[in-house]
This record gives structure tokens, sequence and C-alpha cells, in this order.
């Protein structure tokens, strides 16, 4: 579930050399994932902010590339992709050089999978579903939807308790794609550490592993942070 919805247009200081283009922007969880991978892969990329408010995903050169009109979508010279798990994994597939990361081996590799899965049909969408509604929608905030969130951290946090990273005992672009969406769910105003000991663990490892994790993830998601705080005191 990639980013559609409107918010306001705001920039970061990243530059990278000419390459891929990727049109993203940092208040997205989803683009987060896919710069903290390109960072970790060496891979240089060409930054298109998207401002939502304005319908830059809307326009006809935007929808020719992305007919579902989300971010990121990546653009490697005419190859045109979306949904940030797939752009992650076309990333490590093409351009990346640890085995470990997305491993070969084919159990190995439907693990981390798995977890990217895990990500994209429950963890992130039951934050979305607990908070977004009243954000976005002006819907009242339902307590079993905060239940399932709750619910999907519990399990994260099961995860976690049994190996060091999301999908077994090395770094894997799963944990890219998890940790933004820990990331982004704690900076709106949700506690992931406190009743979840595996997963404080798991983020304060991952804040020093995890190359240009400041910058390109948590800058973001404190962005997105403060909008959804204040929508969510009106």
């Amino acid at each position: 579930m990639d980013e559609q919805m409107s918010v306001p247009l705001v920039g970061q200081n990243i530059i990278f050399r000419m390459g891929i283009d990727c049109y993203y922007n940092p208040m997205s969880s989803p683009s987060r994932a896919v710069l903290l991978t390109a960072k970790y892969l060496g891979v240089h990329m060409n930054l298109k902010l998207v401002n939502l408010q304005a319908g830059d995903h809307m326009k006809p050169e935007f929808l020719r590339m992305n007919p579902l009109h989300t971010i990121p979508t990546l653009d490697d010279d005419g190859f045109y992709l979306y949904e940030s798990r797939a752009v992650i994994q076309y990333l490590a597939n093409e351009y990346g050089t640890d085995e470990k990361l997305y491993p070969k081996n084919s159990k190995a590799r439907f693990l981390v999978d798995q977890k990217l899965m895990f990500d994209q049909g429950t963890l992130y969408p039951a934050f979305v579903s607990a908070y977004l509604g009243k954000v976005f929608l002006g819907t009242q905030i339902n307590p079993s939807d905060v239940a399932k969130l709750n619910q999907a951290l519990k399990d994260t946090n099961s995860f976690l308790s049994e190996t060091n990273y999301i999908a077994g005992n090395n770094l894997t672009i799963a944990d890219f794609v998890v940790v933004t969406t820990l990331s982004t769910i704690s900076a709106c105003g949700h506690d992931v550490t406190s009743d979840y000991p595996a997963i404080k663990r798991y983020m304060d490892k991952l804040k020093t592993e995890i190359l240009g994790f400041q910058e390109l993830n948590q800058q973001g998601a404190d962005m997105f942070g403060q909008f959804v705080v204040s929508a969510l005191k009106k």
C-alpha cells in the first residue's frame, strides 16, 4: 500500500548522483524504505520530489509511468516500476552484491518475502486503518482498529524475539521496509517500544547499522508524525 494521500510538500537535502530516477516524497514510509535500500546498495538515484498536495502524481506524464499514481515510482532508463516492495526487490536483484541481503536460496528468500508481505498486508495497513482515516477523512478512531495495530506490533515483537532481524539473523531488504513502518508509527504518537522490548532492541540497533537512517528515514518520519499528530488533535 504505497502513498497516494495528500500531504504537504516537504523536501530534504538529499543528493545522489544522476542515474535512476526515483519519484518520492520523504513523508512517505514506502519512499523512505526505497531510499534506505538504494543507499545501502550504493545505487545512485536522481530524486524527484512529488508534490502530492499539488497533484503531481495525477499529471499525464506521471500516469504514463504509473497508472496507480502512487509513490515511490522508479524509472530505470525507461523501465517503470512501482509498489515499493517490488522496487526494493528489483534494486537488490539488479544491483545488489550482498547475497545475504536478498538471498538467492529459495527458502531463505521466501522468508524475506514473507516479512515483506507481512508489512504490506498486516503491519502497515493496520497503522493506516487505525489513524489515517481520522487524519485524511475526518472519521473517528475505532478502538478495534487500534487493537489490530497493537496485535500486529505484538506479532512483530514475537518475530524479533526469535531472530536478530525481521527475516533471520542478518540484515535483509525486509528490514528496510519494516523499520520505516515502525519509525512512522512511532513518530505518529503510537508507542512501539514500551510493551515490545524486542522491537525496541531492533530499532535501537538498526538506527546505528543502517546507512543514512537519520537523514533518509527518521527526518521524514518525524515530519509526517508532526503532521499526523497535529491533525489528530483537531
